[in-house]
């Protein structure tokens, strides 16, 4: 269900993650939502958008295991073009999803979205300052990054084109790595 309730996050944001949208996608029995997810939808909803967390902070240190930030960038610029090609371009960030809609966000839903991004900062961060990057600069280039691959991959799913991140990677490739 939580497989289920990212891939629905991914592809139609919060709005359609809905309890029937992940018992059709999944198969699971009705039941078992409430079973396992006695808050409900908010609960499944903040559930699969902690796990999806996981999984690109996961992804960003394998990308940062060797200690380039130049080829950490282009991992995860391929993370993402792979992604985006593999679903057609129907796939964004389920993380992104849940910000975006905040109208719909339970409370709880703030805090664990200020937690997966700044998670995601301060691994770019130490990459950077493991480089040689100052403290300080390196705290504004990991925020600079992690919004110039999100606001990629939502124009890459708009333009239906992975030009906005080979962009990025091109102009981030002197401020990451200049040497």
């Amino acid at each position: 269900m939580l497989t289920s309730a990212v891939s629905l996050l991914r592809e139609r944001g919060a709005a359609g993650v809905t309890v029937d949208a992940v018992l059709a996608h999944s198969g699971a029995p009705r039941g078992s939502v409430y079973h396992h997810f006695p808050g409900g939808r908010s609960e499944l909803i903040l559930s699969a958008v902690g796990l999806a967390g996981e999984h690109i902070g996961e992804l960003l240190d394998e990308a940062i295991a060797d200690g380039s930030p130049r080829r950490a960038l282009e991992r995860f610029v391929w993370f993402w073009k792979q992604t985006l090609i593999d679903t057609d371009y129907l796939a964004g960030c389920p993380v992104l999803a849940l910000a975006v809609d905040s109208h719909q966000n339970a409370p709880q839903a703030a805090e664990l979205l200020q937690e997966v991004f700044a998670s995601w900062q301060t691994r770019i961060q130490q990459l950077l300052v493991g480089a040689g990057t100052p403290a300080d600069r390196a705290k504004r280039l990991s925020t600079l990054t992690i919004a110039a691959i999100e606001g990629a991959v939502v124009l890459c799913r708009v333009h239906r084109d992975t030009g906005p991140l080979d962009d990025v990677l091109t102009e981030f490739t002197t401020l990451l790595d200049p040497s």
